[in-house]
């Protein structure tokens, strides 16, 4: 064989060879990236995307995270149906309305305890100065969310007051505001901005960490399909690891958190917002640490753990809305504590 013809033909081998290994490693690529959907939040999670802590873990475990903001749990519940999403933000109620559907998700981290960053206000001058006082007034609250939920909650199953003595409207927060400057609203449970607003001339009642405690606590939480968990449990640990220390380090520097703090700068890169603003949403909520998490509080104990009594609670609360049709006999299944209880230790 001519030498020259052999030379040529191993080269042409050898671009051939290494044509596939650069496909090889571009499909290798593509399978390692993760689209990860986060909404408008605050909270140690937005703060840890902001200083790249997540990115960081995710690469030394051989992924790359595609951020994506999504703008409603509507949103992001559609993606998680078409397998677009498989981690992703999503509100307690939001949980359980995917579940129900059929979404094969699973909640592996609770984001936060809206506590007090939901509150049930009564206006100066309207009369109510306790959850009596409602009967016969005008309640606004945004319908089939989480205010509106614990507000049928406390009336039914801590104040023992028939809702329907009550003239329950359906308003967004901004027509609550307006509202209420108007003088057309007694009372609303609402969260911020419009809470802050109408507390500046109304007296809180209850809120949703007192009323939380007494029945069943309302979230934010990170779900994930269950299936890609399963096959991805590297990425799973690695990306858990992180929550845990970003909410063992917010907890343990809450009380000096201002509003120039490095968590709060980085929260408003994510979402916008101004930082006395963020500040003060901040110390409304309650952020479980990794432990807590693990715990029967929240996603230990299967049946007997409190993300599970929420989902079990939302979804009877969403029949009554008419938002589905019947609620699924167990909601055990979509709660996983272990990535929790791995972090912890």
């Amino acid at each position: 064989m001519n030498p020259l013809f052999e030379r040529a033909r191993k080269f042409a081998l050898l671009s051939v060879a290494a044509g596939v290994l650069g496909l090889g490693a571009a499909g290798a690529q593509a399978q390692t990236k993760v689209v990860v959907g986060y909404q408008q939040i605050v909270g140690p999670f937005v703060s840890a995307i902001a200083d790249g802590s997540f990115d960081k873990a995710a690469k030394e475990a051989g992924y790359t995270i595609d951020w994506r903001q999504f703008s409603s749990a509507g949103d992001i519940s559609s993606a998680f149906a078409s397998r677009d999403v498989p981690i992703g933000v999503l509100g307690s109620t939001g949980i359980t309305a995917a579940a129900t559907r059929g979404v094969d998700i699973e909640l592996f981290w609770i984001l936060d305890n809206i506590g007090k960053s939901e509150a049930l206000v009564a206006r100066n001058g309207s009369g109510i100065t306790k959850p009596e006082d409602l009967v016969g007034k005008k309640v606004g609250v945004p319908f089939v969310s989480t205010s509106h939920f614990h507000l049928l909650v406390a009336l039914s199953k801590i104040w023992n007051i028939d809702a329907k003595k009550i003239q329950i409207l359906n308003m967004q927060p901004p027509q609550i505001v307006a509202a209420w400057q108007r003088g057309d609203l007694d009372a609303a449970y609402v969260w911020p901005p419009a809470l802050t607003e109408i507390q500046k001339t109304g007296t809180t009642i209850a809120d949703s960490a007192e009323i939380g405690e007494k029945s069943v606590p309302t979230f934010d939480g990170l779900v994930a399909d269950k299936d890609w968990a399963k096959k991805n449990p590297k990425f799973m640990a690695a990306f858990t690891k992180v929550l845990a220390t970003s909410y063992k380090n917010y907890n343990d520097n809450s009380a000096k958190m201002t509003a120039d703090s490095p968590d709060v700068k980085g929260i408003i890169k994510m979402i916008g917002g101004k930082p006395d603003d963020v500040a003060e949403a901040l110390k409304l909520l309650i952020f479980p640490n990794a432990q807590e998490q693990a715990s029967t509080t929240w996603l230990g104990g299967g049946k007997d753990s409190g993300a599970v009594k929420t989902l079990t609670a939302s979804a009877d609360f969403l029949k009554t809305q008419r938002q589905i049709d019947k609620p699924l006999a167990d909601y055990t299944s979509f709660v996983n504590g272990s990535y929790a209880a791995a972090a912890a230790k």
